[in-house]
């Protein structure tokens, strides 16, 4: 298993739609190109908003872990 080297992290658990993404949206433009962040949610909607937000943005979305009650998104800045 790779090891991804996180940048920077962003805590938006207990926040819902759509500010777990607005969080990741100012957080990616702090970051240079080929950093990367992780965003932790707890909204079960943000892993179809991550897929899409990853695809209109052109920053890859590198891996998704699922946990019991939370989600841990891994997004590389183009």
């Amino acid at each position: 298993m790779d090891i991804i080297e996180v940048t920077k992290e962003v805590d938006a658990r207990g926040l819902n739609c759509p500010l777990p993404i607005l969080r990741a949206k100012k957080a990616l433009g702090e970051l240079s190109s080929g950093q990367v962040l992780k965003v932790l949610s707890t909204d079960p909607g943000s892993q179809r908003d991550f897929q899409a937000f990853a695809k209109q943005t052109g920053n890859d979305l590198l891996k998704v872990d699922a946990g019991a009650a939370d989600w841990a998104f891994y997004l590389k800045r183009r």
